[in-house]
């Protein structure tokens, strides 16, 4: 497993995760039990999902030491103006002492709220119950603004990314900025990417699935990615992918895939509270 140099005090994170977005709390403790028995060492979840109670038992329960496993959660929207309490009732779902990593969900920059959750993750940062902290959702215009207005940049923006929407601009930017870009929905949420001709291609020729070939081209672009899944079969299958290499023709046809159309929301104008 690769890991990548976080912004802070030399946190490393697990380049390849398993999110547990629309996995139930009941099934939820079994599915990330599956993972970390197929050597997946981080973990994403969020208030939101209402699942942090499973994934802490699994957590707890899997032998590991807390040190080995990576867990992200996240503050959801309407907890912009408590987020430390917030922070506080997650890590309690969780049954930890604290978290790797505490990302701002949305910006919901109608809300404009942000700013000052922020200043409470650095907060909690500052009080070494998270590790790290980051945000999710954010653009250009909404992480400039905290670069201006707060003390600690980010260290990673989750963003959605794949090879439908390739978020070049804000790759760019996090790069410039010293923040690490993390995708989620991967894999385009089995709405017609993996069966493009193009990654078909590719998984002949390198004898690997659609979803294998486009994880690595995450992997290779730098991003870390957590792909979602309570298959067990897919679980390990979406691991096995840093035993093989996409040239420099794999990565320009993946790249050339790109209609900058997203799946989910616009971060600009999403509000959901």
């Amino acid at each position: 497993m690769n890991s990548l140099l976080l912004n802070t005090d030399g946190v490393q994170i697990p380049q390849l995760g398993f999110g547990v977005w629309q996995i139930p709390s009941g099934e939820a403790e079994q599915a990330v039990r599956t993972a970390l028995e197929a050597g997946y060492r981080h973990i994403d979840t969020a208030a939101a999902y209402g699942n942090e109670e499973g994934v802490g038992r699994a957590v707890r329960g899997c032998g590991l030491p807390r040190e080995k496993v990576f867990v992200t959660t996240k503050l959801w929207n309407a907890d912009h103006g408590r987020a430390e309490e917030a922070f506080d009732e997650s890590l309690a779902r969780l049954g930890l002492d604290y978290v790797d990593l505490f990302l701002i969900h949305w910006p919901v920059p109608k809300q404009d709220k942000y700013v000052q959750a922020w200043g409470a993750l650095e907060k909690i940062y500052r009080d070494g119950r998270a590790r790290a902290i980051g945000t999710s959702n954010f653009t250009v215009k909404t992480l400039t603004r905290l670069i201006d207005e707060t003390d600690i940049t980010p260290s990673i923006n989750q963003i959605e990314l794949h090879p439908y929407l390739q978020q070049r601009e804000m790759r760019a930017f996090h790069e410039a900025n010293g923040i690490l870009t993390e995708a989620w929905s991967p894999l385009g949420q089995g709405k017609g990417l993996l069966n493009d001709p193009a990654l078909a291609v590719l998984s002949e020729k390198h004898g690997r699935t659609p979803a294998q070939i486009v994880l690595r081209w995450h992997l290779q672009l730098g991003s870390v990615v957590i792909p979602k899944s309570a298959t067990p079969s897919r679980i390990a299958e979406n691991i096995k992918v840093f035993d093989f290499i996409l040239d420099t023709e794999d990565i320009a046809a993946i790249g050339a895939l790109n209609r900058s159309r997203r799946i989910g929301p616009d971060p600009d104008t999403f509000d959901m509270t």
